[in-house]
């Protein structure tokens, strides 16, 4: 470093260490494990289980609640395992605060862990070093630092002596001296990690009406059970007796297999989002993005490549048009005269050697180390032919008031100064016409681009000062660079409109970059303008109707500004989904229904903040995890009305009991419901939760409605149930009068009685087959969706048939559940319910999608 300072003792250091603490975040406020697991045994449904288990035991039924406490358990033990793995993969990628830093101790150089910085400390920095904590500078030379991790910028900012720097930013350029001032939990780093963690975490749509559903399913459960044992004494049964045939019947109507349903299905939709390099840290948010009407996204990195590239260049002798890739120095060509380009391989020579910003090939990529505009120029001198490093004899480093740099080579028996910095500051030390190098600028700038101007002189004599350095210089030429779009944001952009879903840009860079981007990812439209952060309006309503449109432009953003715009949107209605990479990002990550962290060049802040972290940070990941969130949510329906369907095949046999005052026989009891709940009927259910994705998923708007809506209410409780109950008691009265039982006569005990259940028992579970293939979709039939296209649903089906013939078959299980296998007649009825089933299906979605004066496509459930 240019000046030696003797910084503190080692014995000072140890006394301001234990008085102010080790250098670390706090860390984030995490729940203990054992905490995660009990959430998970004990929320709203899981208690409704509890209550079921405990009443079962009540009704003298140990078995049934064992069974039921084991489902609650195996699937706490799921959501838990998956939640923490998904935890774990993105604490892997943690890595905000640096591990070593250079400091002065006892008049001497060394490195120590950052964790022990401490007040006082004097931390020198050079090029590509972390800032370990907040301080002044005492001293910079040629300092540029990323602070896009704190501010949302991502063009490194030039910073000078006096000015204050700060913890998670990155030296870019240059080196300095600076004053330990504030570790640990007094940065400003610290901060804004805690206003992070301050903001609570909001139940999430799926969230809110799984608990509706529950509550319903609850009351409807409680009520006819309550009206059970009412009846039961009205008829004169034992009022012990009466009890527990109503708690029985509560029990029977609680979907035991909904919960592990659930749970399972969005593990499923969480593993195939990790496929897609999209990591779910909360597992309802896989259903959460199938809702998501508005995202919030980041510039760099996520709609661009996070990497600047030299594009188009103006030479005296003309200008040149770059096409390359990336950092890769081995693949370009361009389009230029000859003369034009030997002029530009010379400026790239020269803004090579003025920097210190270079590529370097990690497993055969090419990536920036250093300043990634620097590293642009090394690799278009690269590109050019030059690889070779300059020694120079002289260095001015930039500052803010000169706008520029230069260095001094040997050259030809004299020297040649190097010129590199803003095109206006340049230009003004240049001598010759400037008209056309000032329309270059122009030019570059309305298309976005970044712009620098690169010089030279040749001097007999070795300049002295920056003054003598810079001046009478001759141009070489105005480059523009640029963060080049992602080749998948124009189309994932354009899927998110055609799916109803409004996109926004938030960036904390210059309104003509961020407007120049959104064209040319196609997010910009005509009649959005491009807002300034520091200009959006004070009153909230305003900035909502300002805000609530697609295809808008914030720039200059600030972290307060995007928390603002999240809570805004989120009150106006919509399912809110936010991307970030940086500290600043953190509380509105937190605030939006879907944080979205970057894990590629995210914090460890904004990971801890969101609930899905992208592994490639690219915004077309997005999309896909949309698709697979739609599927999630498309699947829950599905399953839902499924098991809402069995419920009512099993609840009107005792509806028809009740009815006639005990005179019409019971079709199917208390276990044999049980057991179709959790013996039958649960291995479609989880088939039907694993339902890839429709083909037309995205040419719908996103889900607004219920869980439990007109459509899954109509399917079960209007159609299939009906169906499937009349059936089972079709089967029943079947073989009942083929016993000799008449309506008005005495119900028939022992065998006869045992055979029909057994036929009713077999119409619900055929019953139920057929309406495993009919719920997986509320549009198309099981003819055009493929008999075969959900091998799960296959496998699964043959296992309820195989659970069928041991229920009705195997001796003491038959037994137990009051039955018998039934022939006959009965058993030829039975059989008719799955072609009867997927009759009335047919019917209900013929009728329900035909068109109506109007050309909608047809939700796919």
């Amino acid at each position: 470093m240019p000046t030696v300072l003797p910084g503190l003792t080692q014995i000072e250091a140890a006394r301001l260490l234990i008085e102010h603490g080790r250098n670390e975040l706090p860390p984030p406020k995490r729940k203990p494990a054992w905490q995660l697991l009990v959430a998970q045994l004990l929320h709203f449904f899981a208690l409704l289980l509890w209550v079921a288990a405990v009443l079962a035991f009540v009704a003298g039924m140990p078995q049934l609640g064992i069974a039921i406490a084991v489902v609650i358990v195996v699937n706490g033990l799921v959501a838990f395992v998956q939640e923490r793995g998904a935890t774990r993969t993105a604490d892997a990628l943690r890595d905000l605060m640096p591990r070593r830093v250079l400091v002065r101790r006892d008049h001497a150089t060394v490195e120590i862990d950052a964790a022990e910085l401490v007040p006082g400390d004097l931390m020198l920095l050079r090029a590509g070093d972390a800032v370990s904590a907040d301080g002044p500078i005492l001293e910079a030379h040629s300092l540029s630092i990323d602070t896009s991790t704190l501010t949302g910028e991502s063009v490194p900012t030039v910073f000078c002596q006096g000015e204050r720097i700060w913890a998670g930013t990155l030296v870019t350029e240059g080196e300095a001296n600076v004053l330990v001032e504030l570790t640990g939990s007094h940065t400003r780093l610290a901060g804004i990690s805690q206003m992070t963690s301050d903001s609570p975490i909001g139940d999430t749509p799926l969230a809110r009406q799984l608990r509706d559903v529950v509550r319903i399913i609850a009351i409807i459960a409680v009520s006819v059970g309550v009206g059970f044992f009412a009846l039961s004494l009205l008829i004169g049964t034992p009022a012990a007796d009466g009890f527990l045939f109503a708690v029985g019947v509560t029990v029977a109507l609680v979907p035991e297999g909904l919960l592990p349903t659930v749970t399972v299905s969005l593990a499923i939709g969480a593993r195939r989002m990790a496929a897609r390099n999209a990591v779910v840290r909360r597992l309802e948010a896989v259903a959460t993005l199938g809702s998501t009407t508005f995202i919030c996204t980041d510039k760099t990195g996520t709609l661009t490549q996070n990497r600047m590239e030299v594009i188009a260049a103006w030479t005296p002798a003309g200008e040149v048009a770059i096409h390359g890739d990336g950092y890769r120095p081995d693949s370009a060509h361009w389009e230029g005269s000859a003369e034009a380009v030997t002029l530009l391989t010379r400026a790239a020579t020269a803004g090579r050697a003025c920097s210190l910003g270079r590529v370097v090939e990690y497993n055969g990529q090419w990536r920036a180390q250093g300043d990634p505009l620097e590293a642009a120029l090394d690799a278009l001198a690269r590109r050019l032919g030059d690889s070779a490093e300059t020694d120079s004899v002289a260095r001015f480093p930039f500052d803010a008031r000169r706008r520029c740099m230069s260095i001094v080579v040997v050259s030809n028996g004299g020297y040649d100064v190097l010129v590199k910095g803003a095109p206006e500051a340049v230009l003004a030390l240049c001598t010759g016409d400037l008209t056309g190098p000032s329309e270059a600028i122009r030019s570059f700038t309305e298309r976005g681009l970044r712009t620098l101007a690169l010089a030279v002189d040749h001097r007999p004599d070795m300049p002295t000062s920056a003054t003598d350095a810079e001046r009478d210089l001759k141009l070489l030429a105005i480059v523009g660079l640029q963060d080049p779009p992602r080749t998948e944001a124009a189309p994932a952009i354009a899927t998110c409109r055609h799916a109803g879903i409004r996109v926004a840009m938030l960036t904390g860079d210059h309104p003509a970059t961020a407007r120049s981007i959104a064209r040319e990812v196609g997010l910009l439209t005509d009649d959005v303008p491009v807002l300034i952060g520091a200009e959006l309006p004070a009153d909230d309503e305003v900035l909502g109707a300002l805000v609530d449109r697609d295809g808008l432009v914030v720039a200059r953003v600030s972290p307060e500004d995007k928390l603002r715009i999240a809570r805004i949107l989120r009150q106006r209605g919509h399912i809110v989904a936010m991307t970030g990479d940086g500290v600043n990002d953190g509380p509105a990550l937190s605030e939006a229904d879907i944080g979205i962290a970057m894990g590629q060049f995210g914090t460890d802040v904004a990971r801890n903040a969101s609930d899905l972290v992208l592994l490639d940070d690219n915004f077309a990941t997005i999309v896909e995890a949309v698709v697979q969130g739609r599927a999630t949510f498309a699947n829950l329906k599905r399953f839902l009305t499924y098991h809402l369907t069995d419920n009512v095949a099993e609840l009107v046999p005792f509806v028809l009991w009740a009815l006639s005052g005990g005179r019409f026989p019971l079709a199917i009891g208390v276990m044999q419901v049980l057991s179709l709940d959790i013996g039958t009927d649960l291995l479609p259910a989880l088939a039907l939760g694993a339902e890839r994705p429709a083909a037309n998923v995205l040419d719908q708007p996103p889900w607004q409605g219920r869980l439990l809506d007109r459509v899954v209410v109509r399917r079960a409780f209007g159609a299939l149930g009906p169906t499937e109950a009349f059936m089972s008691i079709a089967a029943f009265v079947t073989g009942l009068v083929i016993a000799g039982w008449r309506p008005g006569d005495v119900a028939p005990t022992g065998a006869p009685l045992q055979t029909a259940s057994g036929a009713a028992f077999t119409a619900v579970v055929i019953g139920q087959m057929a309406n495993a293939y009919a719920c997986r979709s509320a549009s198309l039939t099981p003819r055009r969706l493929g008999w075969r296209s959900n091998r799960l649903l296959q496998i699964a089906v043959v296992s309820e048939m195989v659970a069928l013939v041991g229920f009705l078959f195997i001796g003491p299980v038959a037994r137990a559940l009051g039955q018998r296998p039934a022939g006959g007649w009965p058993l030829v009825v039975a059989l008719a319910s799955a072609p009867v089933v997927l009759a009335v299906d047919s019917l209900e979605k013929r009728l329900r999608t035909r068109p109506r004066g109007r050309s909608d496509t047809p939700r796919l459930a």
